[in-house]
């Protein structure tokens, strides 16, 4: 009797899983020469040398930490990271053809899942630290791909979180065109540098990844992304947005 009074839809099957950076095998590959490895303390000096320094200062504006004058100070803070027990991070790394004619790896960016609720399948998607070399290219949104991917069909995730301070305008376009929505403004949310936050709150649920058709979010990134839809100096043809409004062909 009591059962006929509850609300919602009923959730069966497992709760989801915990995310494991420590698995040699989690290496998120993708085609536009991207890959996400489990961060560890050896991408440091890597890290350092692309995100680092007077010219990536502006890089830091939206994050809690940085802009980092030393190695010292970005290895204290890449261990910060390693021992938060909330924070699951991923080095990026841009393969690169080098003079030689092979190809080179350089480390290019920081990006991680947080505060992963498994009993809830909801998880969040923070600490993008994207370098020059990666920022407005086809590889930075592949690697949200990626992650989204692995969240959802991995994991098994039902809930994918985006959150950002209300004044990063850019962020909050970047969660709109990858496909997240908006659900409200979380007002005095926090405080960061002394500065009161209120953080714009956006997610994308199972339901709109796997959705084929107009407003599918995988369809259209997966689209996208294929190399067809570039001309020979990497410029898209179609946006992101028009692929997702589109029905099936």
């Amino acid at each position: 009797m009591f059962e006929s009074t509850l609300k919602g839809d009923i959730v069966e099957g497992p709760p989801a899983l915990h995310p494991d950076t420590t698995a040699n095998n989690i290496i998120l590959t993708g085609q536009h020469d991207v890959m996400l490895v489990p961060l560890i303390p050896e991408h440091t000096p890597g890290l350092f040398e692309n995100l680092c320094g007077p010219e990536n200062d502006n890089l830091y504006t939206w994050l809690p930490g940085g802009p980092f004058p030393d190695l010292e100070s970005f290895a204290a803070h890449i261990n910060f990271l390693l021992e938060s027990p909330v924070f699951f991070g991923f080095t990026i790394f841009l393969c690169e053809p080098s003079d030689s004619g092979s190809s080179s790896t350089t480390p290019v960016g920081l990006i991680g899942l947080m505060t992963a609720v498994p009993a809830n399948r909801s998880i969040e998607i923070g600490h993008v630290l994207f370098g020059p070399k990666l920022r407005r290219t086809a590889a930075a949104t592949e690697v949200n791909y990626l992650l989204m991917k692995y969240a959802f069909e991995e994991l098994h995730y039902q809930r994918v979180e985006w959150k950002t301070n209300n004044f990063n305008e850019a962020s909050k376009r970047a969660a709109l065109r990858l496909g997240y929505k908006f659900e409200g403004l979380f007002r005095k949310h926090m405080i960061v540098r002394g500065r009161r936050r209120d953080s714009s709150w956006y997610s994308c649920l199972d339901d709109e990844w796997f959705k084929k058709g107009k407003g599918g979010v995988k369809e259209a990134l997966e689209k996208w992304l294929e190399k067809d839809n570039f001309d020979a100096e990497g410029k898209q043809k179609r946006t992101l947005e028009d692929f997702r409004d589109a029905s099936t062909e």
